[in-house]
C-alpha cells in the first residue's frame, strides 16, 4: 500500500531528520568517538577512491584525496559569511547544483537547516562534517569526512573564490554522496537541487511564451523566498553547442542562478533589470547593462552603488528583462507554498503524498497509447470537497516524482519519461479496469511526457472525485515514484488496490512470443542451475519450520509452495519456471508495496519470505558465473 502523510501549511515532509550512515550513528555520535580517539574520520560509506568520483571511466589524473590543512595553513568552514560568491564550478559538469547553491544563499534560514553551523576546523575539529537534504519528503543527514578530491593542491571539484574556505566543496561532495558518485551529478535541473535544499514545489516557465507580467511574476517569488533558475536550450545534440560561449558572453546549455531584480529610472523611463550569475565565477553578459556598460552613467549614484555593490568579474551581471527574454529560454521557480506567483493571494495549502512504483509485468502499464495495459497503473482517489474561498472551484497541484535515478545510473538506468492523467472517478472504489479508460477521456493531465525527475501541473478544476493515473510513457518500464498534491482546502486523497489478474498460462512451444522464446533460451543457459537450486531451496525449506510457514503463506495467497513445480520433481522444467517468474512479480510487487523507503527490511516473518526468495535468484547468478558463462542477472533480464 503506498504512503499517505498529510501535513498543512508550509511544512514540506517529515520534520524529523533521518541518520544515513550505514552503521545508523549520527554526526554527533560519530564527532565524539573521533575526538575521544583522537582520530581524524574516515568514512567507509563514500571511501576517498577512484570509485567514488567515477563509475564509469577511470580518473583520467592523478588524484589526491586531501583534507583542507593539508592545503591551506588555516582552512575555515564559512568567511563572513556563505554567499552566491563563495561557489566556483570544478571539472565536473553540474552546474545545475551550483546554480542552485548560489540561490539557496540568498535564503538564509533554509541555508542554515542545508548547511549547519556547528561544525568548522577548530577546537571540536575531527575531519567530519554534516549536510542535510530533503529527499523523497523526508530529511536525510548525510555525513561526510573532509578528504577532497585535488591535483597538485588545487581542488578540481567545486571550490570557494576564497582559498581557505571549504563549505561549498564540503557540501558538493555529501550530495555526491547521497547520489552514490561525483558522477552521478553531471547534468540535470536546476529545480531538482533547489527542491532537495527546500522540499518546495516547482513550476517552469518558457521566457518566449511566458505571461506578459513575467518579470512580477518572478520578483514576488523573489520577494517570497523562491529560488529560481534560468537556462539557455541546446538546439542541436552536437556536443560543440553544449556550453558554447555565444557573443554576447552568455553560454548554452548551461545552468544560470537568478539573484535579483530591479526597477531603475534611466533617462526619464523605468527599465526592468535582472541578475543572474554563472556559476563558474567568470564568463558574463557583454551587452546593454553589464558591469562596465554605459547605461550605468545615466543612472542616479546612489542607485547605482547599491545595486551594483563591489561588482567585479565574479561571473554575476546585470541585464535588461528584455534581453533576457531575448536571450534565455527557461526560468525555473522553485515555490516554498505553491501559492500562485499570479495573483496577491496568501492561501493555506493541504500536502498529500503516495508512494509507489512501476513494476513490470505487474503495474508498469505505460502512457494511454498502450489502452491494453494502462489501466494496470497505480490509482489514486482524489476527492476535492470544498471550493476555494474566492472561487467557486478548486485550486491543486499535482507533482509526480521519480526516485532515485542518479544513484540507478550506476546499474545502467537513467531517468524515464513520465507524466499523469487525471480523470472523472465513477462513485465505486475499485481500481478502473480497461473499458473504462477506453470509453473516458481525461479531465486534466500534465502537458508532456518528459524525462525530468518531478512533471508538476497546477489545475483549477471543480469540486468532485479524480481519478489520478501516474504512468512511464512506454510500459513494462520500471520505477519508483512519489506523488505530492497540493490544495487549498484538505482533499481527501486515497490508494485504489488493483485486483490484478493471475499470470496467463504458459503458451505452448509452437505458439510462443518473441520474449518467451528469449525467455527458453535464457533458461536452457541457466537451466542446471535453476533446476538444482530449487530443488535444493525446495528441500531446505521442507527441513525449516519458518520456510514451511513461508512458503506455505505465499501458496495460499500468491501461489507457490509446490505449485509451480507440477509434477512433483523436485526441478523446475521450462514451462513451470514461466509459471513460477510471473508469480514472483507479483511477490515482488507486494514486497515493494510496504518497503516503500527501499530499506530491505521488514518484520521477521515478512523478511523470511523474501530472503528465500533472494537467496534463489542470487545463488542462480553465482553458480552460472561459475560455469563462465554469460553473465547474466535474473533479476535485471526480467
Amino acid at each position: 500500500m503506498p504512503l499517505q502523510s498529510t501535513l498543512s501549511g508550509r511544512s514540506s515532509g517529515s520534520s524529523r531528520v533521518l541518520d544515513t550512515q550505514s552503521d545508523g550513528k549520527s554526526f554527533e555520535e560519530l564527532r565524539h568517538e573521533c575526538l575521544m580517539k583522537g582520530v581524524l574520520f574516515e568514512d567507509p560509506d563514500f571511501p576517498a577512491t577512484d570509485s567514488s568520483l567515477y563509475y564509469s571511466q577511470t580518473v583520467p589524473v592523478q588524484i589526491e584525496w586531501k583534507r583542507p590543512k593539508e592545503l591551506c595553513e588555516n582552512p575555515k568552514f564559512i568567511v563572513g559569511g556563505a554567499s552566491r560568491t563563495d561557489i566556483c564550478q570544478g571539472q565536473l559538469g553540474d552546474c545545475w547544483l551550483l546554480a542552485a547553491i548560489a540561490s539557496l544563499t540568498l535564503k538564509k534560514e533554509a541555508l542554515a537547516r542545508v548547511v549547519p553551523h556547528d561544525q568548522d576546523f577548530d577546537r571540536r575539529y575531527a575531519g567530519i562534517f554534516h549536510f542535510q537534504f530533503w529527499h523523497h519528503n523526508q530529511w536525510m543527514d548525510v555525513v561526510v569526512d573532509d578528504r577532497l578530491p585535488s591535483v597538485r593542491n588545487q581542488l578540481i571539484m567545486v571550490h570557494s573564490a576564497s582559498n581557505d574556505e571549504f563549505w561549498s566543496a564540503l557540501l558538493e561532495k555529501a550530495y555526491a554522496k547521497l547520489h552514490g558518485s561525483y558522477e552521478s551529478l553531471k547534468g540535470g535541473s536546476t529545480m531538482e537541487a533547489m527542491e532537495d535544499f527546500t522540499g518546495g514545489l516547482g513550476e517552469v516557465y518558457e521566457t518566449k511564451n511566458a505571461p506578459n507580467n513575467l518579470f512580477s511574476i518572478m520578483k514576488k517569488a523573489l520577494d517570497r523566498g523562491s529560488m529560481m533558475g534560468c537556462s539557455i536550450d541546446v538546439k542541436t545534440r552536437l556536443s560543440a553547442e553544449s556550453e558554447a560561449k555565444t557573443s554576447t558572453g552568455l553560454v548554452k546549455g548551461h545552468a544560470y542562478s537568478i539573484t535579483g531584480l530591479e526597477q531603475v529610472n534611466y533617462r526619464g523611463q523605468t527599465v526592468q533589470l535582472i541578475r543572474v550569475r554563472n556559476p563558474w565565477g567568470q564568463v558574463e553578459w557583454n551587452g546593454p547593462w553589464s558591469d562596465n556598460s554605459r547605461e550605468w552613467n545615466y543612472v542616479d549614484q546612489a542607485e547605482k552603488n547599491r545595486i551594483l555593490q563591489n561588482s567585479t568579474e565574479d561571473g554575476e551581471f546585470w541585464m535588461e528583462f528584455q534581453d533576457f527574454q531575448r536571450n534565455y529560454d527557461k526560468v525555473e521557480i522553485c515555490n516554498m507554498t505553491p501559492d500562485s506567483l499570479t495573483d496577491s493571494t496568501k492561501r493555506h495549502w493541504e500536502l498529500s503524498m503516495f508512494e509507489g512504483n512501476w513494476i513490470r509485468g505487474s503495474t508498469a502499464g505505460g502512457c494511454r497509447n498502450y489502452i491494453d495495459t494502462f489501466w494496470t497503473n497505480p490509482q489514486f482517489k482524489l476527492e476535492l470537497e470544498d471550493a476555494d474561498d474566492d472561487d467557486d472551484m478548486c485550486s491543486v497541484v499535482i507533482a509526480l516524482m521519480q526516485k532515485n535515478r542518479r544513484k540507478l545510473r550506476m546499474e545502467g538506468l537513467d531517468l524515464e519519461t513520465i507524466g499523469f492523467a487525471l480523470y472523472e472517478a465513477p462513485n465505486d472504489e475499485d481500481h478502473q479496469g480497461k473499458d473504462f479508460f477506453r470509453y473516458h477521456a481525461s479531465k486534466a493531465r500534465s502537458r508532456t511526457y518528459i524525462n525530468l525527475r518531478e512533471v508538476a501541473e497546477r489545475f483549477t478544476l471543480p469540486p468532485g472525485k479524480y481519478l489520478l493515473v501516474p504512468t512511464t510513457f512506454q510500459p513494462h518500464h520500471e520505477a519508483d515514484f512519489l506523488i505530492r498534491i497540493c490544495s487549498e482546502k484538505k482533499a481527501q486523497a486515497l490508494n485504489v488496490d488493483a485486483d490484478l489478474p493471475d499470470p496467463p498460462m504458459p503458451s505452448p512451444p509452437e505458439e510462443e512470443s518473441d520474449e518467451e522464446k528469449g525467455l527458453r533460451r535464457l533458461f536452457e543457459q541457466l537451466a542446471g542451475s535453476v533446476r538444482k537450486l530449487w530443488s535444493y531451496y525446495f528441500t531446505l525449506a521442507s527441513g525449516c519450520k519458518r520456510c514451511q510457514i513461508a512458503l506455505k503463506s505465499m501458496g495460499k495467497g500468491h501461489g507457490v509452495s509446490d505449485q509451480s513445480n507440477v509434477d512433483n520433481t523436485g526441478k523446475l522444467e521450462f514451462q513451470e519456471f514461466k509459471v513460477f517468474w510471473e508469480k514472483m512479480k507479483k511477490w515482488i510487487m507486494l514486497f515493494l508495496s510496504f518497503d516503500t523507503d527501499r530499506s530491505g527490511k521488514m518484520s521477521s516473518y515478512e523478511s523470511h519470505i523474501w530472503t528465500f526468495l533472494v537467496l534463489i535468484l542470487s545463488d542462480c547468478s553465482s553458480e552460472n558465473k561459475k560455469k563462465q558463462k554469460p553473465n547474466i542477472s535474473f533479476w535485471n533480464t526480467f
